[in-house]
């Protein structure tokens, strides 16, 4: 018998010998996995937003089943998707928060202007980069559609120069908050009534100069509101929500309008 012969033989046994020992060691050093987390994760609705303080659907699924994490985390899924994970996991499913996101900003091409023509890349991260984007206000909303293309359920699209939430398709995920890079997006919970449009620090006369709609500082909601639950820090009003009743005397007095009312729960009946 030759010796490529007898080669050949020997690299074939070693081989199918090192088959059997892989196939030995990956059933004895197998890890478990528990087949509720297959099931949870196909209850999630895959936006892998982070929304729920993992690391996406997978980290949530796995953190459902092996540590035990509240089942109504998943703000997208609302209440439906804590109930069905509630149902195999065999807990309580809890209530569900309703929130929505809301752009901190009224800044449109009506209310102030551009400062240069961008002709950069059409994205308000790139923009951001040059001299804090084409508008005057460098703290306003660069409209260039980042949070747009951030929003896995077409609730936000820039119209007027301007980005603009659709509370009812809004599920509160904050993808977009997360995407924006001035900062302009909070999301918030059913329970908060009223908002502050806008993100200028700046004084007021130089607010007003460059925006028609920001807030100017002049401490008319401080001094106004019931429940002391606005203050001005920083030349811009902040609403304290622990504190607030929902009255909405603060945007009545705002004489620039740019307290408005929020109903979230009102936009998704």
């Amino acid at each position: 018998m030759s010796g490529t012969i007898i080669g050949t033989i020997i690299i074939i046994v070693i081989g199918a010998a090192c088959g059997v020992l892989l196939t030995i060691a990956a059933k004895v050093m197998a890890v478990k996995t528990d087949e509720r987390i297959p099931l949870v994760r196909e209850c999630l609705p895959g936006a892998n937003c982070g929304a729920c303080g993992f690391a996406g659907c997978d980290g949530y699924a796995k953190a459902l089943v092996e540590d035990g994490a509240a089942p109504n985390l998943c703000v997208p899924g609302g209440a439906s998707v804590a109930s069905q994970i509630g149902g195999i996991l065999g807990v309580d499913a809890g209530e569900t928060a309703v929130k929505a996101a809301c752009v901190r900003c009224r800044g449109d091409l009506d209310a102030t202007k551009a400062k240069m023509d961008y002709r950069g890349i059409e994205s308000c991260a790139a923009a951001k980069l040059l001299f804090g984007g084409s508008g005057v206000c460098t703290f306003g909303c660069l409209g260039l559609g980042d949070c747009v293309k951030a929003c896995a359920y077409d609730a936000i699209h820039v119209e007027n120069g301007l980005a603009r939430v659709d509370i009812c398709a809004c599920t509160g995920c904050g993808a977009c908050a997360a995407a924006c890079p001035n900062k302009l997006i909070s999301v918030y919970p059913s329970s908060a009534r009223v908002t502050v449009s806008c993100s200028n620090t700046e004084k007021g006369a130089v607010t007003r100069k460059k925006c028609s709609a920001g807030c100017i500082g002049c401490k008319k909601c401080e001094k106004e509101c019931p429940a002391q639950a606005i203050v001005v820090e920083n030349n811009l009003a902040k609403i304290d929500y622990e504190k607030c009743t929902g009255c909405g005397h603060c945007a009545e007095v705002c004489v620039v309008g740019c307290i408005r009312p929020l109903d979230i729960e009102k936009a998704k009946q």
